[in-house]
């Protein structure tokens, strides 16, 4: 009985320890964060693209934290400076993603601002990198004789529509695309009188 109780009461301690060491002292630290000098709010739109990220599964593909340069390669592919916790001030949850199949999209609104660019490549990814694993999201899109008023109507490469119709993007797919371009976190990470 004796022994049982010093394995509970060790597990017990254990838990305790690694608890306040991964959960509760990393909350106090960072908990008050503020927001990075530079960054605003999402939009209602945005936010409503980023509902569209999270539902069609963009984050288990791509990160959002470029990492230091003493880690990884980062900078040097174009992914931007590594992020501090005021990067993620407005995002709840953060959505860093759990691993690379992707590039990192933390600063893809600074590398890739055209609203075409991201609309062509959600409809059709090898039509822009051709050895892309990335899924097309033709949902988001519909294939017409021609467009209406007011609609926005993807420029897309020769060969990648049919002949005589036009692809329109939804509303989702323009939600999304103001989502990927309002990551830009290409201020400085810490204001200038710091």
């Amino acid at each position: 009985m004796h022994s049982e109780t010093r394995l509970i009461l060790g597990g017990l301690t254990t838990l305790a320890v690694a608890t306040a060491a991964l959960v509760v002292l990393p909350y106090i630290t960072i908990a008050d964060s503020a927001p990075a000098p530079g960054l605003k709010p999402y939009t209602p739109t945005q936010l409503r693209g980023r509902e569209q990220y999270i539902q069609h599964g963009c984050v288990y593909c791509h990160s959002q934290q470029p990492r230091a340069r003493a880690f990884a390669p980062d900078a040097k592919r174009g992914w931007g400076r590594a992020t501090v916790a005021g990067d993620y001030a407005y995002d709840d949850p953060p959505l860093l993603g759990t691993m690379r199949t992707g590039p990192d999209l933390m600063n893809i609104g600074v590398r890739q601002p055209s609203d075409q660019w991201h609309l062509g490549h959600l409809f059709q990814p090898r039509a822009y990198v051709p050895d892309s694993i990335m899924p097309a999201y033709p949902f988001l899109f519909d294939l017409r004789d021609s467009a209406e008023a007011g609609e926005t109507v993807v420029a897309l490469p020769p060969g990648t529509v049919p002949e005589g119709k036009v692809v329109v993007a939804r509303p989702a797919a323009l939600d999304l695309v103001a989502y990927l371009k309002s990551l830009d976190r290409s201020y400085p990470a810490l204001a200038a009188d710091q």
